[in-house]
């Protein structure tokens, strides 16, 4: 749906595997969900390194031919989502590029806040970038670093860079993974028949039925090469802040992130949603495919039945040709349906993850409606979204989110809803016990852990490229 926050990308990395290019293939396919506009792998066989790139979805890029054009037992791979207008496959990842240290290639998970500034003094310097991605910067601080090692360069750049980072690195003989020391962007280490996997979330090491090892954690770097595996804490140490969206809506319900299930903390964050404003209704109803588990738990609490109200089409392509008549809700029943036996005389409770900009939720609404629900109540498993995000998440201006417009009263209205509630952002957070301090929830309260603010003073969002 266009009225959601997106997530940038996903990575896959994979050390000492002679298909190592086919399970990073395989590792984008779990993670297509991080970033459906562009894909890459990245191999290195025998000290030759060899890039295949394209737009658009995993399977529509990497043919038979296009794989046997990556032989070698290390590659890494990257899916990427980018706003609208900056969708170039210049802009695609990984980058592969040559410099004096010989070959590299990159993967980058997040979004740098200081990524202008760097850019402009290494341009300033003489530096030649190929795309207008923030991540390039990292290549070009590695390259100028003057260490002699890979790991070296690689610490000497990420300790000048500010923001989110889950970041894969290669050369022609080294794996390098590392998270920023936040810990933004989720990142994971497995094992398969004695290779080395990581990736963006644990769902890729159960499809390629690997060993899920651990988390890699805030402000570690990991490098893999022919010794074995060695760790890192090469930056200072601050207080960890994950990105609480990750477990409302952007991760795989069946992946393993922050320490916890996120199929389980988002059926609690419906049981809990249950118990802060109840309401009496005949049916509770997803919205689909995000807001289900979530539904589940609120349906167990209440004791209300669950019912899939809403049918939601799997097949809709990343274009389609507008009616020539006026379709009411047209942009919404492209994607979803009201189920009439339902909903007709039912009084109504719609679960959702999230409200943005509210456009999509009116035409939820409006759409029972007219298929005869007696009442709509709508339910939201996160608190209201007030902030942009500067992490990694493509976020609407603040201008353009509802919640920092109109109070809960003023949105319901302008939803049509009965009624309306939004998990509130205590409640939320304790869910994760003693973790709970190790949130970054800024979408919701205002409250960044790295400063986003410009050089201008200015905190406008950072384009995601």
């Amino acid at each position: 749906m266009l009225d959601k926050f997106h997530d940038e990308c996903g990575v896959v990395g994979v050390y000492g595997h002679l298909d190592a290019a086919n399970l990073a293939y395989l590792g984008l396919y779990a993670l297509q969900h991080r970033g459906q506009e562009s894909a890459g792998i990245v191999a290195s066989n025998n000290g030759s390194m060899h890039l295949e790139v394209g737009m658009g979805l995993v399977a529509d890029i990497f043919s038979d031919i296009r794989l046997k054009k990556l032989p070698g037992n290390i590659a890494i791979g990257h899916n990427r989502y980018s706003t609208t207008g900056s969708s170039r496959i210049k802009n695609a990842q990984p980058c592969l590029i040559e410099y004096a240290g010989g070959t590299m290639a990159m993967g980058h998970n997040g979004n740098l806040v200081n990524a202008s500034e760097i850019r402009n003094e290494l341009g300033a310097a003489g530096a030649i970038f190929q795309s207008t991605n923030d991540s390039e910067v990292i290549v070009h601080l590695m390259a100028q670093s003057g260490r002699n090692s890979f790991v070296d360069r690689a610490v000497a750049a990420l300790s000048q860079v500010k923001g989110a980072y889950s970041i894969v690195l290669m050369s022609e003989n080294e794996l390098i993974a590392a998270r920023d020391p936040q810990g933004f962007r989720p990142l994971c280490l497995g094992k398969l028949d004695g290779a080395y996997i990581v990736a963006s979330e644990s769902c890729v090491m159960d499809l390629l039925e690997a060993e899920f090892i651990r988390e890699i954690e805030p402000g570690e770097l990991i490098l893999i090469n022919q010794f074995g595996i060695k760790s890192f804490y090469p930056f200072p140490k601050t207080a960890t802040k994950q990105c609480v969206f990750e477990h409302i809506y952007f991760s795989r319900p069946d992946s393993y992130l922050f320490g916890r299930s996120v199929y389980s903390v988002r059926k609690l964050m419906g049981r809990v949603l249950a118990g802060e404003k109840p309401v009496e209704a005949d049916v509770v109803v997803p919205v689909p495919d995000s807001g289900v588990i979530s539904a589940m738990g609120y349906s167990e609490a209440s004791e209300i039945p669950f019912q899939m109200g809403l049918i939601r089409n799997h097949y809709v392509g990343r274009t389609f040709i507008e009616p020539q008549s006026q379709i009411r809700n047209f942009g919404v029943k492209i994607k979803l349906n009201a189920v009439k036996p339902v909903i007709k005389g039912k009084r109504v409770i719609i679960i959702d993850d999230s409200i943005v900009r509210g456009t999509t939720s009116k035409k939820i609404v409006r759409m029972l409606r007219e298929v005869g629900a007696k009442e709509v109540h709508v339910r939201i498993s996160s608190p209201p979204t007030t902030h942009s995000c500067f992490y990694g998440i493509d976020t609407p201006t603040k201008g353009e989110l509802i919640a920092s417009n109109m109070d809960i009263d003023q949105t319901c209205e302008y939803l049509g809803a009965d009624s309306l509630h939004y998990i509130t952002l205590e409640k939320m957070l304790e869910i994760f016990g003693e973790q709970k301090n190790d949130f970054c929830a800024a979408c919701f309260d205002g409250r960044y852990p790295v400063d986003v603010t410009g050089s201008d003073g200015s905190t406008k969002q950072l384009g995601l490229f």
